[in-house]
């Protein structure tokens, strides 16, 4: 398994749709934060629309093709990109097309100004932090402007084509493409290894768009039990110690060591989630010699122990 198909993996987003919105006209349309594990979507199917987040000082303006996740649920507004007077704007219409719950201002199909998808993924808390933590809240990617512009077009079109036609087994089609967008948007975001424009924001993305140090990243997630320094991480990268640390901390925003920690504690809540192995076999499989060290590690890391995560996470808290 590759390298981001893991992060992934340990993320474990699921996807579910919230509703399929038609728009001509004015409108805005408030989103409050979400509680923590949940990064709301939108993609846009057709037409254009204006986004306003706290974040950005600039509204994002979207346009057909374009998704954005917000995965931390940050707040934000959304609404047509004239920001015409709300006085004159229809009220809105909750309906169903057979598929999704369908919000609508009076906008037929054909008369619509904006199509737009929305929903969400639901991630564990933990195993998710290496990926997700690293994301721009929110995170946009143009997809027709992306690599690979065919296979999201292809993406794009059945996703819609689907809502439209509302045959049977459509809505479970679109959750699952849902996935295979995140994975793309993810891919875009990070650039391609062998582009002069490598993803800007410093997190695991980054790392992976630069070859030699994407390198390093796969061998501490293969063996995350290893003993790892920044020289023997240096020489899979073939870079010297110091450059090595110098370019690694430049793209992830921390150092070696402290990126390690957080890709074993990862690795150790998703063993802790999916498996009934006991905390000391855990701590051992990703590094630690004794499960004092381990608990101590991983309590640094999430503010509680390990047992008591697991029961948490159980227990739905």
């Amino acid at each position: 398994m590759d390298t981001l198909s893991r992060l992934i993996d340990l993320a474990r987003p699921q996807a579910s749709l919230d509703l399929r919105c038609l728009f001509a006209g004015p409108f805005s349309v408030e989103h409050e934060p979400e509680a923590p594990g949940i990064a709301p979507f939108h993609l846009v199917l057709d037409g254009e629309c204006v986004v306003e987040t706290a974040q950005n000082q600039e509204p994002l303006h979207l346009r057909r093709g374009d998704f954005l996740l917000f995965p931390r649920g940050g707040a934000h507004r959304l609404r047509d990109r004239v920001a015409a007077p709300l006085h004159d704007a229809a009220p809105f219409t909750l309906s169903h097309d057979g598929v999704l719950p369908l919000r609508h201002n009076g906008a037929s199909q054909d008369a619509a100004e904006l199509d737009l998808l929305c929903g969400r993924f639901v991630y564990a808390h933990g195993p998710a932090a290496l990926l997700l933590g690293s994301l721009p809240d929110p995170l946009h990617v143009s997809l027709p402007g992306a690599h690979a512009q065919d296979t999201l077009h292809t993406l794009i079109a059945m996703m819609r084509g689907e809502a439209e036609r509302r045959e049977p087994g459509a809505l479970a089609i679109v959750t699952a493409l849902s996935h295979a967008l995140l994975a793309l948007a993810l891919r875009a975001h990070s650039g391609d290894s062998n582009s002069a424009n490598p993803a800007a924001t410093p997190g695991v993305l980054a790392l992976l768009s630069d070859a030699r140090l994407r390198a390093s990243v796969e061998a501490m997630m293969n063996e995350p039990e290893r003993a790892w320094t920044i020289a023997s991480l240096g020489d899979v990268a073939a870079m010297s110690r110091a450059t090595y640390a110098r370019h690694f901390n430049e793209r992830a925003g921390v150092t070696v060591m402290d990126f390690l920690t957080h890709l074993r504690m990862a690795i150790a809540s998703d063993l802790l989630l999916r498996t009934q192995r006991s905390a000391a076999d855990i701590g051992m499989a990703v590094g630690y010699q004794s499960e004092a060290a381990f608990g101590k590690a991983f309590q640094q890391s999430t503010g509680i122990t390990p047992g008591r995560y697991r029961r948490q996470q159980k227990l739905g808290e």
